[in-house]
């Protein structure tokens, strides 16, 4: 037993000791609460004797007790008052704070707002006048809604049959990203050893590929259908879909917080009545993007997610195994070089 607390008591001597003079003291009492809670009164009562009996002399009582006795019921009010009001047993998910009028007004105003998409997407409620616009032919409609975003210069829109959209959600269910190659020219810089040796190889320019991510997303759809067509399906207005792009170089660094530089949204409102989607986007150019780079993506992403219309079967042919092998993460078979062949045949 000594050898095991040797150790110990080697490393409690050579501890150095502190002064006295630094060491601080606190002293404390306990007190009993029912001492604190009777006695705080006979020190008020001891404080304000004087003006107390004043008070009960004006009003011709006594003494302070018969004053006391006379207050009794609004002594007690004020005490109720300020008790804390108890939590109910069924507690509101609602802030303790909010009145509940407020509460009550919001939930009503929650429930008679129609169910919408997600945040940040706008309705087709918010572009058109559909009890108007239901009146008019889909080719007309396709027209009104390309005039409708002719005047934003960074805006991209189209009018998509919906036997085309549904193949491409069909796939995109499946495969809901995927990577794109935009065409660049590259500067070729000159050759410093060529230059050191006399000989004039001036840079030139070559073409190479910027990759961009894309993601699908599935949303409610922004109202109900009150289509009379009947469809295979009950009805097409099922959701809204958005695809969002974003450079693979900021997708890697940021991951989901990646902000996209292009966005576009497909509206199904029409879907039924008129057998149309309408799709708009909008462009951020301060991003290096354009709206030619958009409309190019927008135009491949088609290709890719609309196999069938190229008649490469079910399966999708090339495209489709590409899109198969990106999902499961296949670094062996997908390659980059050949996914930009690909792009180039289309």
């Amino acid at each position: 037993m000594a050898s095991i607390r040797a150790p110990a008591i080697r490393s409690l001597f050579s501890r150095p000791v502190l002064p006295t003079r630094h060491v601080q003291r606190r002293w404390a009492q306990v007190h009993d609460v029912r001492f604190v809670a009777t006695h705080q009164s006979s020190q008020v009562l001891e404080k304000y004797k004087e003006k107390l009996a004043r008070k009960a002399k004006e009003e011709g009582h006594e003494s302070v007790s018969s004053l006391k006795e006379a207050y009794k019921e609004k002594i007690q009010e004020v005490r109720n008052a300020d008790v804390a009001p108890q939590i109910p047993s069924n507690q509101s998910t609602s802030s303790p704070s909010e009145p509940a009028g407020l509460e009550k007004k919001s939930s009503e105003h929650t429930a008679k707002k129609p169910s919408s998409s997600a945040p940040g997407i706008k309705p087709l409620s918010s572009y058109l006048d559909l009890e108007k616009t239901s009146a008019l032919p889909a080719d007309t409609i396709g027209k009104l809604w390309r005039a409708r975003h002719v005047t934003n210069p960074n805006s991209i829109c189209a009018s998509i049959p919906i036997e085309t959209y549904n193949r491409m959600v069909k796939v995109a269910r499946q495969h809901p990203q995927f990577i794109l190659p935009l065409p660049r020219e590259l500067e070729i810089p000159a050759d410093p050893k060529a230059e050191q040796a006399g000989s004039e190889t001036p840079g030139g320019k070559s073409m190479g590929a910027e990759m961009h991510f894309l993601q699908w997303g599935f949303h409610p759809p922004a109202s109900a259908s009150d289509s009379k067509v009947p469809t295979p399906m009950g009805t097409h207005n099922t959701h809204t879909s958005t695809v969002i792009f974003t450079s693979l170089a900021e997708y890697k660094l940021h991951a989901g917080f990646a902000p996209p530089h292009t966005v576009i949204t497909h509206h199904l409102d029409f879907a039924d009545d008129k057998g149309i989607v309408l799709m708009n986007g909008t462009v951020v150019t301060d991003k290096g993007m354009t709206v030619d780079d958009a409309q190019l993506l927008v135009l491949w992403l088609q290709k890719f997610y609309d196999w069938e219309a190229e008649g490469a079967g079910s399966q999708g042919g090339r495209k489709g195994e590409m899109l198969r092998m990106f999902t499961s993460g296949d670094t062996e078979g997908f390659k980059v070089q050949e996914l930009i062949d690909e792009v180039q045949r289309v």
